[in-house]
């Protein structure tokens, strides 16, 4: 592999990372417009496991806008992220795929603790997310999202609801 080939590859790597990162905080900050432009035009989002549609991600965008309502605090932590790029016989393709874990503690509505400061959140959620990626004029995007929730818990008040 040449330097060049080296180098375009790190660079491959950072603008994946960036649209993974990106990824969450659209959906963190309920940035819907910002989400819709890190998939291809045909992009698609797979929320079944965590108990959402599968479809276009506009529509799972739609669905994503409601859902989020309930928790106006949220903060997804995507870790362990296991990057694969394809592989033209040691030149970098237009696609790749990245593994990651996600741990999602969240809050619902507003609520307070009695002393001002913050309280904990109360509905966490943790699993994998795997994403296509597809390499587009514009850049690196997301062909495809599936998130695979591997456990839940609500604490609190909420817990017995």
């Amino acid at each position: 592999m040449t330097q060049r080939v080296e180098l375009a590859t790190v660079m491959d790597r950072l603008a994946i990372d960036e649209i993974v990162t990106g990824y969450a905080a659209a959906v963190d900050d309920a940035d819907w417009s910002a989400y819709g432009e890190l998939f291809t035009p045909d992009g698609r989002a797979d929320y079944r496991a965590a108990g959402g549609p599968e479809g276009p991600a506009a529509e799972v965008a739609a669905w994503l806008t409601e859902t989020m309502r309930l928790f106006p605090v949220r903060q997804h932590l995507i870790v362990n992220r296991l990057l694969t790029l394809q592989d033209l016989g040691g030149y970098p393709g237009d696609r790749a795929r990245v593994r990651a874990d996600y741990l999602n503690p969240m809050r619902f509505g507003a609520q307070e603790n009695g002393g001002g400061g913050p309280v904990e959140p109360n509905f966490f959620s943790g699993g994998r997310y795997d994403f296509g990626l597809l390499r587009t004029d514009a850049g690196w995007r997301l062909r495809e999202v599936t998130v695979h929730e591997k456990w839940r818990h609500v604490s609190g008040a909420l817990a017995g609801r």
